[in-house]
């Protein structure tokens, strides 16, 4: 509740250009990861359509790579709360 009151205050006097700021930093991050991700699960359902007898080792390096992608997102969101 007291960060929704900041906000509105931070709003009323002219500070919402960072809010704004904040909100679209944290969407492009978000959609950047998405963007990300989802080749790499497309590319291990295919790659586990192709050859059923690697599922393990395909499934082991997509969360792998999933998960870089997901951390950098967070870093990404981190940076937008510290900044803004």
């Amino acid at each position: 509740m007291y960060f929704l009151l900041t906000a509105i205050q931070e709003t009323a006097v002219g500070g919402g250009a960072g809010l704004i700021g904040a909100g679209l930093a944290i969407g492009g991050a978000v959609i950047g990861a998405g963007l990300g991700i989802g080749p790499i699960g497309s590319a291990a359902a295919s790659g586990i359509a192709r050859q059923p007898e690697a599922t393990a080792q395909i499934q082991t390096a997509a969360i792998i790579f999933a998960a870089l992608i997901e951390g950098a997102a967070l870093f990404g969101l981190g940076l937008a709360f510290v900044k803004f």
